[in-house]
């Protein structure tokens, strides 16, 4: 682990306090307001299977997969501290079928090669990890004919359009002591996920534009991207 800042330290914290439950639904859109949208059946059948969330925060979504999905077992992986923390007190309970593991994405799938049925990202590790180096592990960690599914921003949230290239943008964020900062964050055109995913391994690859029904100042159209690792 490394001693940078836990950017993602207040992240949820409000949320933990009052809601201590495990998810009914599970959500694949930016906005929480919209419509219904797909939910877990898009996964596949994963009972019995062994799956992966990538960047999980308080493993809210990996807790409702533990709970009413069956599957062999969740890993639910995130490197910030705080989360880690947040995660294991509120779902720690539900091991072993739920695992809480605190590591960077990209050193977690360096360790795991064709363990992974099914790995997926609720605007998690994907949008905040260089995809081309993250996207080739995350291919060896799936077994062949496994299944990555994520949810991405299609544009920033300010309305300007997505990248045609590879590259990150800073935006906001906070220090666990206030302090202003910046994280970096990858918001790519649909061809360039399509791109990617080719390149890393991936066959049967699906990009969705799930607009957002509503018109708040944070509100954004979601990009819902399912891929295949090449047998």
């Amino acid at each position: 682990m490394t001693n940078t800042p836990d950017l993602w330290h207040h992240y949820g914290r409000a949320r933990a306090r009052q809601d201590r439950t495990v998810p009914r639904t599970f959500r694949w859109l930016w906005s929480q307001d919209d419509g219904p949208g797909p939910g877990p059946e898009v996964l596949g059948g994963i009972t019995g299977e062994v799956v992966g969330d990538l960047g999980s925060g308080a493993a809210r979504h990996a807790a409702h997969l533990a709970t009413y999905h069956a599957p062999a077992r969740v890993d639910a992986v995130d490197a910030s501290p705080a989360q880690h923390v947040m995660a294991d007190d509120l779902f720690g309970h539900l091991a072993p079928r739920l695992r809480i593991v605190r590591s960077d994405v990209v050193q977690h799938l360096r360790t795991v090669a064709d363990t992974y049925d099914v790995l997926y990202s609720v605007f998690g590790a994907v949008d905040f990890t260089d995809p081309s180096e993250l996207l080739p592990f995350v291919a060896a960690a799936l077994r062949p004919g496994g299944r990555l599914l994520f949810s991405t921003l299609a544009h920033y949230l300010g309305g300007a359009p997505a990248e045609p290239d590879v590259v990150s943008a800073d935006i906001p964020a906070r220090t666990p002591d206030g302090e202003a900062t910046t994280m970096r964050r990858w918001v790519l055109q649909e061809r360039v996920w399509t791109n990617m995913l080719a390149e890393s391994g991936f066959t049967r690859i699906s990009v969705d534009r799930l607009p957002s029904t509503t018109h708040s100042p944070g509100s954004a159209d979601t990009l819902f991207v399912t891929a295949v690792r090449r047998t």
